[in-house]
């Protein structure tokens, strides 16, 4: 029973951490030019190459703590980025309503429901409205 404990609290940690890399590298995607070459480098070759702290600090040679340093600060900039400007948001909401035009388009060619066209184009106005 306590293994079972120690196993989902692992798992949970893990999936806790997955999480933060998926997210940080979406918020590198599409703000990490934003950064500095130097901050850039160090960055992708934490979250997207997945080296280790130790090992940027030897390629860059500079401190651990500095590139934990700089790892944090650009982390901040990049969801502060996000906060003020919020691509990520409008990505994931233009998506989900294409979504819903792909599904509405499916039903108009199988049951050729034309009332569906309505749908599409008042979605279609919410995303060009957005922009």
């Amino acid at each position: 029973m306590t293994s079972q404990i120690i196993l989902k609290n692992q798992d949970n940690k893990i999936s806790k951490k997955l999480d933060q890399i998926v997210e940080l590298s979406l918020l590198y995607d599409f703000y990490g030019a934003l950064l500095k070459d130097h901050q850039r480098e160090i960055y992708e070759d934490y979250i997207l190459n997945d080296l280790s702290l130790s090992e940027i600090a030897s390629v860059q040679d500079i401190s651990r703590q500095g590139v934990y340093d700089i790892i944090k600060r650009c982390s901040k900039q990049l969801i502060d980025y996000e906060k003020k400007l919020q691509l990520i948001e409008k990505f994931n909401n233009t998506k989900d309503r294409i979504n819903q035009i792909n599904v509405l388009a499916k039903d108009i060619k199988e049951h050729g429901n034309l009332e569906d066209i309505d749908q599409i184009e008042k979605i279609s106005y919410q995303i060009l409205d957005e922009f």
